[in-house]
């Protein structure tokens, strides 16, 4: 027995030093926070220690009450934004969490580094949150799907709950009923049910609720009390306000309006950038040692107070109230730190709460999240900071000179990175949603771009050009369509279509002027300049979106289109473009649904020898239906390597391809999942080369999901991942001119990443 401690000791310290290894190895780099974030939580045992997920497949763990964030292990834990996760209330290294996009449940034993699959008998499409009865924490509660689910065992195996029905919104354990017969609340957004003996029976818990549909459920209790709230759409009927936030003292046996003093209970809107003409209260939160304490987050009726949207504070059960969020510095009264946006432009972009906590033991400690920004209070509200970014130190907190740290909480999309040319300490980052980025020290620290620095296509900045010749001389391809050209844009889950263009900066990157003449006002995707050209009337070319590929022979002053025999009147969604050394262009075509299928017609690689005159297909029509991206080898322009996807049901296309010989013949080098995104070179190793893959699952469904970026030393036909890298949907690959010992990595959803050039040898850091 002594023996086998010892054994289980070891391994667990082994595995620790390797994760604490991988996360040396890796860095996340640029602005922090710029995405959604959903279903925080708070650690009962320790206010400090919190959770977050994101939309883009990454969850977050902090222990320093949101100064720093640390992303989870893709092989362990991918983000899910349905379900709150839960700490455990008496053991700090448990944490429980569904887990991607199927909602699986998965226990940390650990305090988060490693996660293994629980719940005999729970299916996925885990909803609403996790619940534990911080009493008696062998009983748990959760939702799944339309229906609740019970566990008195620790969550290792469920039951469903007869009676309540409906997506779970919350849950609540009463203590001042007995451990052993506890009685609970279960809440969806069909209503409210109440359990009596244990969770065996249920009775529905409705009365003096003016309609249902819930949007939250939160309660508080002790031996004294027992307070339950839970938040109803909000109406206007006869002209007044009606809905809202309910409370009942009486354990659910009748609701009453908590809509005191204080509320915002507009029923029209009061600007031009109101969210609607009434306030929805979309979450409501209270904890055991406080019940009459209560926050509730609405959405807006307008920009400034009292119509804007706030987190609200009632200490007397919702008879009054005190807007304790005013984030916004035009209007007076702000209580709440700065971060990288509201520094340059002055005002607070207002955004519907996405997700609330509270810690369950300090009423004091609050975390909230939206579509890009995280706030988190310790004081009750009296104060706020950003959880999703830090002020670097010595920097000014306030104007287009104030520069941010990254602090792990990493969910904005990133297309390329770059070093200046000129003065290595400049580095760039073009974003999805955020657009631009650029830091002054290598890296270090961020400045965004501000409202007098904008292009007018402030969304996503796909690529930039620079001038070889001439310092802080570059062009930047913009647009307001992003995520070109993954899943949301190929399947239709976004736009297709919006302005954009081409902009020029002659102070690198600081501001930006519209280069555009004779272009569309389209996404534009890519832009090169022919570095043989003679500065002043420097040579460029543009891929525009729908559109096909365009010339300027004036530095980019005007331009011409130069897409003759390129794409197809049903498919010119031109994307990646390339100028190769020898002069030839390449660019690539990707796929295009219409209806359920993908059409053969016009997707794939087209090459240019004559300065973008004539374009002639290297690839065969249907040869592949969705192309990703490609490279060129620098040494030879006949050598391709082309990233494809699978297009679903119709055509298993997804890998990495490679031609030898311009295009006549093509064979496929490796498939590791179902959405390859591109292969690119090492600058000073010949042989090397590294294959990425992008919102991939696996090869074969059946098949264990391995990772997203691999380095081949061979030029492809052996391959190793990267396995300590922690985010898993990643794009492209760039090198520091001056160390190509490590790399910066792109990502889809999880920023930048800097990192080594080669898998780390050793026990690895996966389990």
């Amino acid at each position: 027995m002594r023996i086998r401690c010892r054994g289980r000791s070891l391994a667990v310290f082994l595995l620790l030093s390797a994760f604490a290894a991988a996360a040396e190895e890796w860095r996340p780099v640029g602005l922090s926070g710029g995405g959604a974030m959903f279903a925080p939580a708070i650690s009962p045992l320790d206010s400090k220690k919190m959770m977050i997920n994101c939309d883009m497949s990454a969850a977050y763990l902090s222990s320093d009450g949101g100064l720093n964030w640390k992303m989870i292990h893709h092989l362990q834990l991918t983000g899910n934004t349905c379900c709150r996760p839960a700490f455990h209330p008496k053991d700090p290294g448990t944490i429980f969490a569904a887990s991607g996009w199927n909602g699986k449940l998965k226990v940390s034993r650990d305090g988060g580094t490693t996660w293994n699959d629980t719940g005999e008998g729970l299916p996925g499409g885990l909803r609403g949150e996790i619940a534990i009865d911080p009493g008696a924490p062998k009983l748990m509660l959760v939702g799944a799907g339309e229906d609740v689910w019970l566990s008195s065992d620790a969550g290792a195996s469920w039951t469903k709950c007869a009676g309540p029905s409906g997506e779970a919104v919350g849950f609540h354990f009463d203590r001042g009923s007995p451990d052993g017969r506890r009685v609970m609340f279960a809440a969806t957004k069909k209503g409210v049910w109440r359990s009596k003996d244990g969770g065996t029976t249920w009775s529905e818990k409705t009365k003096g609720l003016p309609w249902l549909d819930l949007h939250h459920f939160s309660g508080g209790s002790n031996e004294k009390e027992c307070v339950l709230y839970c938040s109803v759409p909000s109406r206007a009927q006869g002209g007044r306000f009606a809905g809202g936030v309910y409370s009942s003292s009486d354990r659910g046996e009748t609701w009453v309006s908590a809509m005191g003093e204080g509320m915002n209970t507009d029923t029209k809107p009061a600007d031009q950038w109101s969210m609607g003409p009434i306030a929805q209260y979309l979450w409501v939160l209270t904890t055991n040692g406080k019940p009459r304490t209560v926050y509730a987050l609405n959405t807006n009726t307008g920009v400034k107070p009292p119509h804007h949207a706030s987190v609200y504070r009632s200490d007397d059960a919702g008879k009054t109230w005190k807007a304790t969020f005013t984030p916004d510095p035009r209007f007076g009264g702000m209580n709440v730190g700065y971060n990288w946006q509201v520094a340059n432009i002055n005002q607070h972009y207002q955004e519907r709460p996405f997700g609330a906590a509270v810690c369950p033991t300090n009423p004091d400690w609050v975390i909230h999240c939206g579509s890009g920004l995280c706030y988190v209070t310790d004081d009750g509200g009296r104060s706020w900071r950003p959880g999703h970014t830090r002020l670097a130190p010595g920097a000014p907190e306030k104007g287009e000179e104030s520069r941010w740290l990254c602090n792990g909480l990493v969910v904005t999309s990133t297309w390329n990175y770059y070093v200046d040319p000129f003065e290595p300490g400049r580095h760039y980052i073009a974003y999805t949603d955020i657009g631009f980025a650029r830091s002054m020290d290598a890296g270090k620290t961020w400045n965004w771009w501000g409202v007098d620095r904008w292009t007018p296509w402030r969304n996503t900045c796909y690529e930039l050009a620079f001038d070889p010749r001439v310092k802080g001389r570059v062009w930047g391809a913009f647009s307001n369509v992003h995520d070109i050209p993954n899943a949301n844009i190929i399947m239709g889950r976004h736009r297709s279509s919006g302005p954009g263009g081409i902009c020029l900066s002659t102070d690198f990157g600081g501001t930006w002027k519209e280069s555009n003449s004779g272009l569309p006002i389209a996404p534009a995707l890519s832009v090169v300049l022919d570095p043989r050209s003679v500065p002043g009337k420097r040579i460029l070319y543009a891929s525009v979106w729908d559109h096909g590929v365009f010339k300027s022979a004036d530095d980019g002053k005007t331009w011409r289109k130069k897409s003759k025999g390129l794409g197809h009147v049903e498919n010119m969604r031109v994307c990646r473009l390339i100028l190769h050394p020898d002069g030839t262009l390449y660019v690539l075509v990707t796929g295009k649904r219409q209806g359920d299928r993908f059409i053969p017609e016009g997707a794939g690689l087209y090459v240019s020898k004559d300065g973008g005159e004539n374009w002639k297909a290297i690839t065969k029509p249907g040869q592949f239906f969705w192309p990703v991206d490609f490279s060129a080898d620098p040494s030879d322009s006949r050598v391709v390597y082309l990233g494809a996807a699978d297009a679903r049901r119709q055509a298993e296309q997804g890998g990495l391809y490679r031609t030898l010989d311009g295009g006549k013949t093509w064979k496929l080098l490796a498939r590791k999942g179902s959405r390859h995104f591109g292969a690119y070179f090492h600058p000073r190793k010949k042989e090397w080369l590294y294959m990425t893959l992008c919102e991939s699952g696996p090869a074969k469904w059946k098949e264990p999901y391995e990772a997203s970026l691999w380095l081949s030393r061979d030029r492809g036909s052996t391959w190793k991942p990267f396995e300590s890298l922690p985010f898993r949907n990643i794009q492209r690959v760039h090198f520091d001119p001056k160390d190509s010992t490590r790399m910066y990595v792109t990502t889809f959803g999880g920023s930048v990443w800097h990192g080594p050039a080669e898998p780390q040898s050793g026990p690895g850091a996966i389990p």
